[in-house]
Order: C-alpha cells, then structure tokens, then sequence
C-alpha cells in the first residue's frame, strides 16, 4: 500500500497548491476514509512533501464514542481560529487516562494536512481547500487497522465502524471528496 499511496504525492501537493485557502491565509487538505483505508499513510506523506503540520484526529476524539466530538474540537480549536487568522492549537486527547491533555500549537505554514475520519465533516467543509478520499475493501481495511494497533483495537472495531458508518452517511463524505484514491 504504502508505495501505491505515496505515489499520488506529488500530484496531490500541485493540485492543492493550485486551491484558495479557505480558512483565514491557510489551506486545509483534509485525509478521509474508513479505518486501515490509508488516512496517516498518505497524510504523512503528502505533509512531508508540503512542509506543512499535520492534525490527527485520533488526537481530537473523545474516545471510543467520540467521533463527533473530535470533529467539534477541530473546527473550534483549529479551524475556525484559522479562519479569522488566529493562531490555531489543540489538545491531545490521553486514551490511557481518558481526559484531555496537552495543548499543541498548529505552525503557520499556509498549509494544513488533517488526518482521519471526521475531518471532511460538513462541519469542517466551509474550510476545507481540498477532500481527499481513500477507499479500500473492508477485509483490507480491517486487516490493516488491526496489525497496526492489534489488541488495544480488535475489541472496539465493529462500534467504531458502526460509529463511521453513521457519519459517512450522514455528512455524505464519499460523495463530496475532490479526489478519491484507491488503496487496497
């Protein structure tokens, strides 16, 4: 996966250079898909090709219930302070102790790369210079996620999927993404 998906690099980073910045001097490039589609493969990736930040939204969420509540905290804590040209930050949610934690400033390089499912929210879309989307098959997907974090996932994957699939309908991000790029 990780050759495929890091072959769209450097045409994703000229067509974002080429889309208005939408929040405040910033353009915000937002990773979407379901869980092990690829999201922090290819953020990682393109954010390093950019020179730009990178908000994680496993950083956001509130927990395992929490994926609106991650997509509350990325339009209040990063973009709408971007918006209106304010410094943006934000709190690293600690899975351990289940609280908020730290604060994080997000530099002000003009460019934003967001990672993970939420961040194309309609919520978040007034602000968004660019959707991407990455799609895989569910037996892939789970598969990846699954060798990634193991056993601190395998017991929350089907409430968390159910979780996605909610939103996905809901906020109809599939169908609103610029670019949708096949990983697996």
């Amino acid at each position: 996966m990780d050759a495929g998906v890091n072959g769209h690099v450097p045409r994703i980073s000229r067509w974002l250079r080429t889309r208005p910045a939408r929040a405040g001097r910033t353009r915000v490039l937002a990773v979407e898909g379901r869980s092990g589609s690829g999201k922090s493969t290819l953020a990682t990736a393109l954010a390093a090709e950019l020179a730009a930040p990178v908000v994680r939204m496993d950083d956001l969420y509130p927990g395992w219930d929490g994926l609106l509540g991650g997509v509350d905290a990325l339009v209040e804590w990063v973009l709408r302070p971007l918006s209106l040209d304010r410094p943006a930050r934000w709190r690293r949610y600690d899975w351990a102790e289940g609280a908020y934690a730290e604060w994080h400033e997000v530099p002000g390089t003009g460019i934003l790369v967001l990672d993970g499912t939420g961040s194309g929210a309609l919520a978040a879309a007034p602000y968004l210079s660019g959707l991407l989307w990455l799609e895989a098959a569910d037996g892939v997907r789970k598969a990846r996620a699954l060798e990634r974090d193991g056993d601190i996932y395998a017991p929350h994957w089907n409430r968390w999927a159910a979780q996605e699939e909610r939103f996905h309908a809901r906020d109809d991000v599939r169908a609103r993404a610029d670019l949708t790029i096949a990983t697996g």
